[in-house]
């Protein structure tokens, strides 16, 4: 049975409670939209009454939530109804009136939480904070499907359903699943970063990066791995070539794989984990080579890199600095970025590259070997699917 119409409810209600019908109007038009009351679900109302309502919403924020409510009855929505006039509604209400929206935008966030219908991030996606279309209606059609079987007594085990609820073709969708979707989404935001040499460079990759990307051995960061778990005597000194050491400095500063014993190394427990699982390894190596920890600068300089050596293109380091610098000077970080300017964090992935056995360099040429171009793939692949963030102003 659809839910009725708001114009409808409106008119019984000014004719019933016309005190209340002012607020309820601006209220039931703020939690939908103008879409229709059926297409309202749980998430929609907590969203509105927790959020929405005290931030954006001027007037008696509890009187409008108490008017909505009245709404909501009178729609035969009585679970929604209540809601608008809870404990948690009015004790939230309350903490953002009292104490300020960073206090009440915590309190919003453990009682959101509470509900069991927020979807939680799965190994195939984790969403974002400022969501796309696509990846807004997944997030919603997961939310509908959690609150679904919580009313319906079942017992819910969020993590499995919301997977299930991504991954499954959907007849609604064409055949097509909302994780598709969401992915094809972000490709094309990724795509359509800044500068045109950069749109330019990026895209051919849309329709590559779709797929994900098989691991494959990565047999220098295992031979070093299995020796530092062996328990014999591993000196730091190690075969002290410049690849060898770079290896060595990777898997201990940047992987957190091996870890200094004495004058000696040893594997981590996090090292164990990777030894053990190829796939493993593989995706916190790839992730590596786009590390998101670092300058946004020296992120783009070194994504333009991989996209340049990914179909095992032989350049000279020379010219891969130079079209490097054409392509991110193109995205506005300087007025005129020069080789200089990307030289070091160019030369620093060719360097873990090549300690990775990905990739062959010296001062004539640089090229990948196909494992290099894969995980120059998997790379791209990893960072283009990233969640969008809001900027930290800290």
């Amino acid at each position: 049975m659809s839910a009725p119409d708001v114009a409808a409810l409106l008119a019984e209600l000014e004719r019933s409670q016309p005190e209340l019908a002012e607020e309820a109007r601006t209220a039931v038009e703020w939690l939908t939209g103008g879409e229709p009351l059926e297409t309202v679900t749980q998430l929609d109302v907590c969203e509105f009454l927790w959020y929405t309502l005290p931030l954006k919403v001027g007037g008696d924020h509890e009187r409008l939530a108490r008017s909505l409510g009245r709404l909501l009855q009178l729609g035969g929505l009585e679970r929604y109804a209540a809601m608008c006039v809870s404990p948690t509604t009015v004790h939230i209400l309350s903490t953002y009136a009292r104490e300020g929206e960073d206090a009440g935008t915590s309190a919003y966030q453990q009682a959101l939480d509470a509900t069991g219908v927020l979807p939680p991030d799965v190994p195939e996606l984790q969403w974002s904070m400022i969501m796309g279309p696509e990846e807004l209606g997944a997030h919603l059609a997961c939310s509908a499907a959690l609150e679904l079987a919580i009313v319906s007594g079942e017992s819910v085990e969020r993590t499995a359903l919301t997977r299930r609820w991504l991954t499954e073709p959907r007849a609604d969708l064409g055949g097509d699943s909302w994780l598709n979707r969401v992915h094809g989404e972000r490709l094309n935001r990724w795509v359509l970063g800044r500068g045109p040499a950069r749109r330019e460079l990026a895209q051919p990759f849309e329709v590559r990066l779709h797929a994900p990307v098989t691991p494959q051995p990565l047999p220098a960061l295992h031979r070093l791995l299995a020796l530092a778990a062996s328990g014999e005597s591993l000196p730091l000194r190690l075969a002290p070539s410049p690849e060898a050491l770079r290896l060595r400095e990777l898997a201990e500063r940047e992987l957190g794989a091996i870890s200094r014993d004495g004058a000696r190394l040893a594997i981590t427990d996090y090292g164990r984990r990777l030894l053990k699982s190829p796939a493993a390894m593989w995706s916190a190596v790839t992730r590596l080579l786009l590390a998101r920890g670092e300058q946004e600068f020296e992120v783009s300089a070194r994504e333009a890199a991989l996209m340049l050596l990914a179909d095992g293109t032989l350049m000279s380091p020379a010219k891969l600095r130079e079209r490097v610098a054409e392509v991110v000077g193109g995205e506005g970080w300087h007025p005129t970025t020069s080789m200089k300017d990307v030289a070091a964090p160019v030369a620093d992935l060719i360097s873990q590259l090549t300690a990775l056995e990905l990739a062959f360099s010296d001062d004539l040429a640089v090229r990948m070997d196909r494992s290099g171009q894969l995980a120059a793939l998997a790379a791209l692949r990893a960072h283009a699917l990233r969640p969008r963030k809001y900027v930290s102003s800290g």
